[in-house]
């Protein structure tokens, strides 16, 4: 029998523990006292209850939230974080293929968003060998939302 609100249990918990942690003032802890890892937080809590649950379709918003907290996280706190958004491609991409592992589905959506992801992020030193795609990627990166309400909209007709 399942659980109704297990996933509420499940955020709770990740909730609690991460204010537990802000008010303890543990100083390993110091810098995941921000809204990017109550992001990580909730996704965590999503990808648990998706894999105790066995409701896989929940893994693709989990590990977008997690991706997208652990990226935000990084450029607030790491000056090596790649600050680009293509990365948000990239995340797009691993959350498809994580899903792709218990769904079988998105395979290769999650495959050309990863691979449209690394061609923007490398377009400036792949330049040299892909010169003809440079107007192509320029055009890209400044219409770049109209790919995301494309996909949005492929997505909702294809179900």
């Amino acid at each position: 029998m399942k659980r109704k609100h297990s996933l509420l249990a499940y955020l709770c918990i990740g909730i609690g523990i991460f204010l537990l942690l802000r008010e303890l003032r543990i100083p390993f802890f110091v810098d995941l006292y921000s809204w990017q890892s109550f992001l990580i937080v909730i996704g965590i809590g999503i990808i648990i209850h998706s894999y105790t649950t066995k409701t896989y379709q929940n893994l693709f918003i989990g590990t977008l939230l997690f991706g997208i907290g652990i990226h935000l996280h990084g450029i607030k706190h790491y000056s090596f974080w790649i600050d680009d958004w293509s990365v948000y491609f990239i995340i797009i991409g691993l959350a498809f293929i994580i899903r792709y592992t218990k769904t079988k589905k998105g395979f290769f959506l999650g495959l050309f968003s990863i691979l449209l992801g690394l061609l923007f992020l490398f377009s400036e030193q792949l330049s040299i060998y892909t010169s003809w795609l440079e107007p192509i990627v320029s055009l890209l990166e400044r219409f770049w939302p109209i790919l995301l309400i494309l996909l949005g909209m492929f997505m909702l007709k294809r179900k």
